[in-house]
């Protein structure tokens, strides 16, 4: 087998850095628009995150809910500020503005209550929630990283909401790629997923111009690789299933193909959605995905479609993004 060059390795490592400074650009400047007032509800009721048939979203960058029977339909509005969120079991997480150039990961409660805030670096990209509203996670942007040409790198984090652990980013998580000890200062993870026990986890880790879908367990503070080309990975349900965003030909500057993996085969079925998906989906079941497409006007629009590879995408909910199952 050759040994790649030492001018293919700069090539690679350029234009994965030069893809991300692009994405967190866009991601800049999203976050540093001027909040807004809140877009007028359509009735008088309180969004909230009790579990029920209803979608939560960000509506012109407001916490929303819509009824699952009638995604288009009628919403209602908080008064929230959120980058993006996500909830389960009554708990939900906010990335927020706290200044003009700085954010705040917030746990909620039912009520939209504050119960606890972390400031975090960098510009929000990822949120989830476990199953159990237990833990959740986040991803950031962040700059300064001396290994990136672009200057911009990820953070990911996590926090028990019952014990108050937090870890600041999964880079200090011992590594075992390929079934050996691995370490690399360019080593960046994202969007995190829980298993059910709240401890293990799937993520995407970063490192040479690679990505793998990795394996993390909590407790032992260790992460391994499962499988490359592997990003933004969401769990199905019955844990069995991972939604993934996989790049065209294994390179993210084509976009990426929003498929899933089957677990105990590891076997990849594409959806039917052919449009680049740079999202972590969410499962609205344990049949639908729901995503965020932005049209070239960059507005984002949730849309849905069949995890089985079957039927054909549907606009879900127009004018709206950052979508999730109040389950």
């Amino acid at each position: 087998m050759t040994t790649m060059s030492t001018r293919a390795k700069i090539a690679v490592v350029a234009a994965s850095a030069v893809l991300l400074g692009a994405v967190a650009a866009g991601y800049a400047a999203t976050a540093a628009e001027p909040a807004r007032t809140p877009p007028p509800a359509t009735d008088e009721r309180a969004v909230t995150l009790t579990p029920g048939p209803r979608l939560l979203a960000i509506t012109d960058r407001y916490v929303s809910s819509v009824a699952a029977a009638d995604p288009a339909g009628p919403r209602t509005v908080s008064g929230l500020e959120c980058l993006r969120v996500y909830a389960a079991a009554g708990t939900g997480v906010c990335l927020r503005p706290e200044t003009a150039w700085s954010y705040q990961v917030v746990v909620l409660d039912s009520a939209l209550r504050q119960t606890r805030a972390v400031s975090v670096p960098g510009l929000p990209n990822r949120a989830r929630v476990s199953a159990s509203g237990r833990m959740v996670s986040w991803t950031t942007f962040v700059g300064g990283d001396s290994y990136t040409a672009s200057g911009f790198s990820t953070r990911t984090g996590i926090l028990d909401t019952v014990t108050g652990t937090t870890v600041p980013s999964l880079e200090e998580f011992a590594i075992t790629r390929d079934g050996r000890g691995y370490r690399n200062a360019d080593v960046n993870y994202w969007g995190v997923t829980f298993t059910a026990d709240d401890n293990r986890f799937y993520a995407t880790l970063s490192t040479q111009g690679r990505r793998y879908l990795v394996r993390g367990d909590l407790a032992a503070r260790t992460v391994e690789t499962v499988k490359e080309n592997v990003e933004c990975p969401s769990l199905s349900p019955d844990g069995t299933r991972l939604a993934f965003k996989e790049a065209i030909d294994g390179d993210p500057a084509k976009g990426w193909r929003l498929s899933v993996l089957d677990l105990a085969s590891m076997r990849v079925t594409a959806t039917a959605e052919t449009t680049s998906v740079d999202d972590q989906a969410a499962w609205l079941d344990g049949a639908t995905l729901a995503y965020t497409l932005r049209g070239s006007d960059g507005r984002p629009d949730v849309w849905s479609v069949p995890a089985d590879g079957s039927g054909t995408p549907t606009l879900l909910i127009p004018g709206a993004e950052s979508p999730s199952p109040l389950t």
